[in-house]
């Protein structure tokens, strides 16, 4: 019997133009040869034309507009009231569906929590990528209190009503287990890469870097969000002039003047939101991929999904406060930090900078990411659905 898989995502497909683990999970599984149909469920601010419309690639996306468009009305994506009537019309497709295929549900962000009890799902699975609860900026507030204890109840009933539960780190499998009081059901699969699309893709993007520049690029390609250290990379920049940083991907710092400022450096290129298919031409404008996450309890259940990709790219790696990147830790491939420290910073950079053209180093980093690959992570975590 073939499947048909309700992925509950964060947002409508191609918002921000970024790709995270959800939307590589719905492609393997809409091209796997078990599946009937992958639906992306998503919550969506405004809705425009049709709940429900087929992507380019065969996902059937099925949008759940919010109660009022501002963001501080998202609330609502975790309290039944607010959606309970709006997922009816989904049901009853899949109520039709059910007699000829099996229909799984598949949880990647803790939204829409009544829809794991009303209807008879053959499985519920959780995959959890993130510490929902957790402010991404690490500032404690009545309104973040507030936030907090809401996805904390959805995501608890969603913990105890699915049948397997997958984390992308251990901070993250070692707290499920701890509301859980067993282990028997949850197991952690960090994120991966598309190896290929990296490894194999030598072009780079034109007009991006000054003429005259030939010194050191250090890179942060990603959502631009409160959880990086503006701050320090700011001081960096002044002290270092002959590094430029460059920053590719959407501003998602809800304009935060620390990022405002940090962009006023000479040395600082911000290229603004790029194409998916775009971003392996900018890995390649990259000497060092830096990864400058502040201290917060955020970020410690972080797996960031641009590690393996800068070492697909043949890129070293600085990260900066991600426990659950330690173990990777290897001279000329990737240095962790757990300080701010501005001259620590440097001076790992510095050490890269001495490797980073080094053919056997190059070779050393993407043999690392080759045994990270996309499709046999999925390929382990299927079965066990």
């Amino acid at each position: 019997m073939k499947n048909i898989h309700v992925i509950v995502a964060t947002g409508e497909w191609a918002q921000d133009q970024l790709r995270y683990r959800r939307h590589r999970l719905a492609e393997y599984l809409q091209n796997h040869p078990d599946t009937k149909e992958v639906i992306w469920l998503c919550p969506t601010p405004v809705q425009k034309g049709k709940s429900n419309t087929r992507l380019s690639n065969g996902i059937c996306q099925w949008m759940i507009q919010d109660l009022f468009p501002h963001k501080v009305f998202r609330f609502g994506r975790y309290i039944d009231a607010f959606h309970r009537t709006k997922l009816q019309s989904l049901l009853n497709y899949l109520k039709e569906a059910q007699e000829q295929y099996t229909v799984n549900l598949w949880y990647t962000f803790p939204g829409f929590p009544i829809l794991s009890k009303i209807f008879p799902w053959n499985k519920v699975v959780y995959d959890c990528s993130d510490l929902w609860t957790s402010p991404i900026n690490g500032k404690n507030s009545i309104l973040a209190n507030f936030r907090k204890d809401i996805i904390s109840r959805a995501e608890k009933r969603i913990i105890q009503r699915a049948d397997v539960i997958f984390c992308t780190s251990e901070y993250l499998r070692t707290r499920i287990v701890e509301k859980l009081g067993t282990e028997e059901k949850v197991f952690t699969f960090e994120n991966g890469v598309e190896f290929d699309l990296f490894a194999n893709n030598p072009t780079q993007m034109e007009n991006i870097l000054p003429d005259d520049f030939d010194g050191t690029v250090l890179g942060f390609i990603g959502g631009i969000k409160p959880k990086l250290d503006f701050d320090l990379i700011q001081d960096v920049a002044q002290k270092k002039r002959e590094w430029l940083f460059l920053f590719v991907g959407p501003d998602g710092t809800n304009a935060d003047p620390k990022f405002k400022n940090l962009l006023s450096e000479r040395n600082v290129l911000w290229t603004g939101s790029v194409a998916p298919s775009d971003v392996p031409k900018y890995m390649n404008l990259i000497d060092i991929g830096i990864m400058p996450y502040k201290s917060t309890q955020y970020n410690q259940a972080v797996f960031p999904l641009k590690l393996f990709e800068f070492l697909a790219a043949g890129k070293s790696v600085l990260g900066m406060h991600l426990p659950s990147t330690k173990k990777y830790a290897e001279e000329s491939v990737y240095t962790h930090l757990d300080s701010n420290d501005t001259n620590e910073f440097i001076g790992a950079v510095e050490q890269l900078e001495d490797t980073k053209d080094q053919e056997n180093n190059i070779r050393r980093r993407k043999s690392l990411a080759k045994t990270k690959n996309w499709n046999e992570v999925f390929e382990e975590m299927l079965p066990l659905v």
